[in-house]
């Protein structure tokens, strides 16, 4: 697929459906070409939320539990985009096999060719419905902007599909409406899993107190810097009526109760949900912990270093705050990990 290849017709008309959460009521692909242009655009984009949750994973020195070589499932796949970025992430080596399911026939089709042509002697599979329904486990269960579209029986089927997975990486879009979908889910399934991420805790989620009923547990990811002076990207941009610079996502990794726990690296560390709000010397962010989330503030007279950071902070917004009251004094981030430490650099 290139620039000049692709069907904005197709692309105008998939758009419209995310929006209004069409897709829900028939599988809306009607050709290969369609995938690929979604793949090549929108895919891509999804494909940057899922680089930065899987760099803040690496930043947490998590890995999902379970053989040397992991089976991958990717639910609901689409054109395949989030089962190529975690195979990459993984390394092609550690995945036993990359399992494909979508309604659309046409879907799975693409996502297996796309995904063999990255990764020349992978193991892929199509599912049937058969595999569904039985009890067979699923390994790393990969789930990718499927929320908006789900009716409640599917989606409680998915749930329980969650319970034969070992570990489970669910990204959706930032919205308060998918955020506190899955903070639903989270609440759901945390008596069965660990939770790696966002939080660096495993008590209820702070933001279901009234108090914070406004709020909603959400991060922005960093598109890839060239494409602001690449003019195909922009005209994208342009016609697709969306802020390229803006890229919020919110997301869930599980890991099951009972495997080998991986090390707890953020223990004791806070999260900053969204972005923090600047002023002049003056920070606010909405910090989530074990106790509770909470605005906090930074004044660049106490931490000019910390105020410095968070305008362009590198990695996830994850820290050890030094504080008085609301007023933070210091912090420390959990350091991410050496860049390129798995995967192919994607991540």
């Amino acid at each position: 697929m290139t620039w000049e290849e692709i069907d904005w017709a197709a692309l105008e008309r998939l758009r419209g459906l995310f929006l209004s959460g069409g897709g829900a009521r028939a599988p809306y692909w009607r050709s290969p070409e369609d995938l690929a242009s979604y793949d090549f655009t929108y895919g891509e984009r999804i494909g940057w939320k899922w680089d930065a949750v899987l760099q803040e994973l690496r930043q947490r020195a998590w890995a999902p539990p379970g053989a040397a070589r992991l089976a991958v499932f990717d639910w609901g796949c689409g054109s395949g985009v989030a089962g190529r970025r975690v195979v990459s992430w993984l390394g092609p080596d550690r995945v036993g096999v990359l399992r494909l399911w979508d309604q659309s026939a046409l879907a799975v089709d693409f996502a297996a060719g796309a995904a063999r042509a990255r990764f020349p002697g992978l193991r892929v599979e199509h599912l049937t419905p058969g595999f569904l329904a039985a009890a067979e486990p699923v390994g790393l269960l990969v789930i990718s902007h499927v929320l908006n579209e789900l009716p409640a029986p599917e989606r409680q089927a998915l749930l329980d599909l969650t319970g034969r997975a070992d570990a489970v990486l669910w990204v959706e879009p930032g919205t308060s409406a998918d955020s506190r979908a899955l903070i639903e889910i989270r609440e759901t399934l945390r008596d069965r899993f660990r939770v790696v991420a966002p939080c660096t805790h495993q008590a209820a989620c702070g933001l279901l107190v009234p108090a914070n009923a406004r709020h909603w547990c959400h991060h922005f990811a960093a598109p890839p810097p060239g494409i602001f002076v690449d003019s195909s990207w922009m005209k994208f941009g342009r016609r697709a009526g969306i802020d390229l610079r803006s890229l919020p996502y919110a997301f869930l990794a599980l890991e099951r109760t009972g495997s080998a726990p991986a090390a707890a690296a953020a223990a004791g560390f806070e999260r900053v949900i969204g972005e923090p709000r600047f002023a002049k010397g003056v920070a606010k962010v909405l910090s989530c912990g074990a106790a509770e989330v909470r605005e906090l503030t930074v004044q660049k007279r106490d931490a000019p270093a910390l105020l410095k950071q968070l305008k362009r902070p590198v990695g996830a917004m994850i820290y050890r705050w030094t504080r008085t009251g609301d007023l933070i004094r210091d912090g420390a981030q959990l350091v991410p990990a050496r860049p390129g430490a798995g995967g192919d650099g994607h991540s």
